[in-house]
């Protein structure tokens, strides 16, 4: 009912949006971002946004919207204008683990949603508190195996990549340890932070700072091989062979949006993403700007659709 009320609407509208196309950006942009302030997907969104201010000439604000792993922002931005005036920065958690998760998911990452770009791509780091008397991914493996359910893990929440990170970690080493789901990686953080969670896969960019303090410690990236930004710290392949899984960002708009406008985001994107300054930023946390098109984006949307749907299967991992 919700798709057919869509086409519905975008059947009578057709000739006012592409008038709007014309003109647009006429007022602020927003983009909704499905997890709270202050953690990396937050601060790199405002980034980007900031440089798109500059060059569109309208403010380019971003909207926190968390919870449920996403599900209430997606849906949002899904039911939302197709105008150009909301769109989402949204991540695997979004686009293609929630379909696997569940089965009512009230939108579809493919139908409901005009790809527009894959912005950047970065892997995950497996951060330890310090009271958790390990140096290395092999020392967690040896910890985890003597005390069985005595570690806990929090995560961004239920289906985020930090979650299926752990996942993919316990299904190699057989491991016991305990997930606790947040709403963000921003109060997983916090909570990491104090002591009451013993681990956490987190960006770079959003627990890297606190590692040279001796508030954190890093034990590993979640890539095939060692990030440019940190290339002291070991990659988990290194000891767990075949261990790989990176976060990627990218934005789309509700379906129906007008070709020139998701070609002007797009390109905007793209420009920004071009800014020495920012691309340094995102070069230090070990974020790797894309800038796609969006076919391509459309086309690998499809696929990580099936890479993630299968790490969901095969962990066996349902949500209650």
């Amino acid at each position: 009912m919700h798709r057919l009320l869509i086409a519905a609407v975008l059947a009578a509208t057709s000739p006012q949006l592409a008038a709007q196309a014309d003109a647009y950006p006429s007022k602020a942009v927003r983009v909704v971002v499905p997890y709270p302030p202050g953690a990396g997907t937050d601060l790199h969104a405002r980034a980007l946004a900031a440089k798109m201010t500059e060059s569109l000439g309208q403010q380019v604000i971003v909207d926190n919207r968390s919870g449920a792993n996403g599900i209430p922002a997606m849906e949002h931005v899904a039911r939302s204008a197709p105008d150009g005036y909301t769109i989402v920065y949204a991540l695997p958690a979004q686009y293609a683990v929630n379909p696997a998760l569940h089965p009512k998911l009230p939108y579809d990452p493919v139908r409901d949603f005009e790809p527009v770009a894959l912005v950047v791509r970065t892997p995950l780091v497996l951060f330890a508190h310090p009271s958790v008397p390990v140096k290395s991914v092999k020392e967690l493996v040896q910890l985890a195996r003597s005390k069985a359910g005595a570690l806990t893990l929090a995560s961004a929440g239920n289906g985020s990549a930090g979650h299926l990170c752990l996942e993919m970690f316990r299904m190699m080493t057989g491991v016991d340890i305990l997930h606790v789901p947040y709403k963000g990686a921003g109060p997983s953080l916090v909570d990491l932070l104090a002591g009451h969670a013993h681990l956490s896969f987190l960006a770079w960019s959003t627990g890297g700072g606190f590692v040279k303090s001796g508030k954190l410690r890093a034990l590993g990236v979640t890539q095939a091989k060692r990030a440019a930004a940190v290339p002291d710290l070991p990659a988990i392949a290194e000891t767990l062979p075949g261990y790989d899984i990176a976060n990627w960002y990218g934005v789309a708009g509700p379906k129906g949006m007008p070709r020139a406008i998701v070609e002007r985001i797009n390109a905007e994107i793209k420009r920004a993403l071009g800014n020495p300054q920012l691309r340094q930023r995102f070069e230090r946390e070990a974020i790797e700007p894309i800038g796609s098109t969006p076919e391509e984006f459309g086309a690998f949307i499809k696929n990580e659709m099936v890479k993630w749907g299968k790490l969901v299967k095969a962990s066996g991992l349902k949500i209650d």
